[in-house]
């Protein structure tokens, strides 16, 4: 139902809902739609753009949908947040996710230089995904400290792939500024699609899952889908590298 296709055309709004309904799947059932906009803190408007790019004509055929959807998913402890890892697996169960990861391979497989950037938690997926790729035959490297100095030899025939849950963190786009200013490409992979980062990018992969937050500043959301991507493209790459 929640397919990669239908969750990357969602705005800003429309995100809200999504967001919403994922967290909040029961209660969501016997909602009205205007107890719907009230909660996600959008309008009826919005819900029902929000239905129509889910394949539904309206709210009712949603509701209807929806309750088929949850009766096919897995019983899952709900306490582990496993219910936003399941939605992220079912969206990207299709060919359009796998052309952009054969995409973002493309990207990279040519360059000479593979620098993995990111901060705090992205900071450390970078570092795996640097010992990942050089794993599979493919040298890489990793920045997490937004300061390090970068010279113009780096740039030359690199990509950086970019981490970023939100994709608008400061001390990222400054980075990524630079990059772009040395016409060095830049792989993104990041939560929205729609963010700073994404639209800096030469390409971008996002997948959509719902952002946590503790005291509202404390990122949790789950990074699973980041380290199933950073595989994926990492064993393509070693398959290219043993291919030659």
């Amino acid at each position: 139902m929640f397919t990669h296709k239908a969750i990357a055309e969602l705005n800003a709004l429309e995100m809200m809902v999504y967001n919403y309904v994922i967290k909040n799947k029961n209660p969501v059932m016997y909602m009205t739609i205007r107890e719907l906009a009230e909660a996600a803190g959008v309008s009826t408007t919005t819900v029902l753009r929000f239905c129509k790019k889910m394949g539904c004509e309206g709210y009712s055929e949603f509701r209807i949908r929806f309750k088929l959807y949850l009766e096919q998913a897995e019983v899952m402890p709900m306490d582990f947040g496993t219910s936003e890892i399941i939605s992220f697996f079912k969206s990207i169960n299709n060919d359009e996710f796998n052309q952009q990861i054969d995409q973002a391979v493309q990207h990279i497989a040519a360059a000479e230089r593979i620098i993995f950037v990111g901060v705090s938690t992205s900071g450390a997926l970078g570092r795996y995904g640097a010992r990942f790729f050089s794993n599979v035959g493919k040298f890489s490297t990793h920045i997490d400290d937004p300061y390090y100095p970068i010279n113009s030899d780096m740039y030359k025939s690199a990509v950086a792939i970019m981490l970023s849950v939100s994709g608008e963190t400061e001390e990222i786009l400054r980075l990524a500024s630079q990059f772009s200013l040395h016409h060095c490409k830049i792989v993104s992979i990041t939560n929205n699609e729609t963010s700073s980062l994404a639209k800096i990018a030469d390409f971008n992969l996002s997948y959509h899952v719902p952002q946590q937050l503790i005291a509202g500043q404390h990122n949790i959301t789950t990074q699973i889908p980041v380290i199933y991507i950073i595989e994926t493209i990492g064993k393509r790459l070693g398959n290219i590298n043993a291919a030659k």
